[in-house]
């Protein structure tokens, strides 16, 4: 059975997605699709823009047959975090293939550079820890040392290391780092992206990026919007945003000051991420600026890029301590959250319920039945509650700036079930 895996985030789905996705199945010819979704914050370390359960209605008018959650704790980490929990979780789910979109679209190249990643030679490790001493952020260190590393060892290969650097292919590179460490069985493939690059805040027509795509929100670019959004996205993108408003950095910025500026430097050590000063850093920026865009400013260097910082303090908001993050490493999703599915991601579901070694959870009430979660092989109940209970706690903050609801208005929500 012929069984495809997206790993996605649809924040929100616009003209390039639906390339990805119409492709992709064209190149399978699955009986199935499963899309491995982000929450409510996305892997840049931002809330999403529109809440999960509008981008999953999304997904599943696009031609998505099942919607599953990919826990927060994976969410909101750097490329190789989320690319474990998300390939993981696909893995879980008996997916045969998995396509994802690359710049490069040179499937041969990433494997040859995943390799060498996993297997850690020596002269790779010694030229990383050269670069990483020069005082440049760890992608680049890691670009510069496979670059070295391919010279020394592979003399004469057309590998465009370089490639390897943009934002698509190191996504692509760290979910074949994944398949190889987890010994899964699902085979990769590529597709070429079109148009303008991942982070592109320009617009630059039917295939503008995601970051456009969320510029021309905020601005109220109506029109435009409708150039880059397919029309089933458009009408619910545009309701969402009437109806809830959008959820952006800046409009949660009083509640991130104000954790930032109720704790010192031990308190930060405590986190997840905070290595190389970078406790003393966040303490000083965070009494000497007043937003959370100067915040960023202040304490990025050559090192430390915007992006892990603000995934820093995404750590800091929902409490992402060492012990976290690598018990999820080490043991994997705890379940399987079904976000939305329509008949064919249904039945799919219930073919493979008793073969799952974790429990499917289909409405937030089930977490609650901790006996059933512990007879499950693949469950620690620590870990479980390590995870879901963030789950809960995202879906809680989001909704303060998107519907303004309580607490407990994940637990009033349903799977999506599509009917033909």
């Amino acid at each position: 059975m012929k069984v495809l895996g997206l790993i996605v985030e649809y924040n929100p789905f616009h003209n390039g997605h639906l390339y990805h996705l119409q492709k992709a199945k064209e190149l399978i010819e699955p009986d199935v699709t499963i899309a491995v979704m982000s929450g409510n914050f996305v892997q840049r370390g931002e809330p999403a823009i529109i809440d999960k359960y509008a981008r999953t209605e999304i997904a599943l008018e696009a031609g998505i047959d099942l919607v599953i959650q990919l826990p927060l704790v994976y969410s909101i980490q750097d490329a190789g975090g989320f690319a474990l929990g998300s390939v993981w979780t696909l893995n879980l789910l008996k997916v045969s293939d998995i396509v994802f979109g690359s710049e490069t679209n040179n499937l041969r190249l990433l494997k040859t550079l995943a390799d060498v990643i996993v297997k850690e030679p020596r002269e790779y490790i010694d030229r990383l820890k050269t670069h990483l001493k020069s005082g440049i952020s760890f992608p680049n260190a890691r670009k510069y040392a496979l670059r070295d590393y391919l010279t020394m060892n592979l003399p004469g290969e057309d590998l465009d290391v370089e490639e390897a650097g943009s934002s698509n292919n190191i996504l692509g590179l760290e979910y074949l780092v994944a398949i190889e460490k987890l010994k899964s069985k699902i085979v990769p493939h590529t597709i070429k992206r079109l148009g303008a690059n991942y982070n592109d805040p320009q617009f630059k027509g039917s295939f503008s990026s995601a970051t456009a795509v969320r510029g021309m929100i905020l601005k109220g670019s109506k029109e435009r919007l409708s150039e880059v959004l397919p029309p089933f996205s458009y009408e619910v993108v545009l309701k969402e945003i009437r109806d809830k408003g959008p959820v952006t950095l800046e409009s949660m910025d009083k509640l991130l000051m104000g954790i930032l500026r109720t704790m010192d430097r031990d308190d930060f050590k405590r986190y997840y991420g905070f290595v190389e000063g970078l406790d003393r850093r966040f303490a000083d920026c965070s009494e000497a600026t007043g937003n959370i865009n100067d915040f960023f400013e202040c304490v990025k260097t050559k090192r430390f890029t915007f992006t892990r910082i603000k995934r820093l303090v995404m750590n800091l908001l929902f409490k992402l301590t060492d012990d976290v993050v690598k018990n999820s490493w080490k043991y994997g999703p705890q379940y399987i959250r079904v976000l939305g599915f329509n008949e064919k991601g249904r039945e799919y579901l219930s073919s493979i319920k008793r073969k799952l070694e974790l429990p499917l959870i289909t409405v937030p009430s089930h977490g609650k039945n901790l006996s059933r979660i512990a007879s499950y092989e693949g469950v620690t109940l620590e870990i479980f509650l390590q995870q879901f209970s963030r789950d809960l706690k995202e879906a809680a903050v989001h909704s303060l700036f998107y519907e303004r609801g309580s607490c407990n208005l994940e637990y009033r929500k349903r799977v999506i079930y599509k009917r033909s």
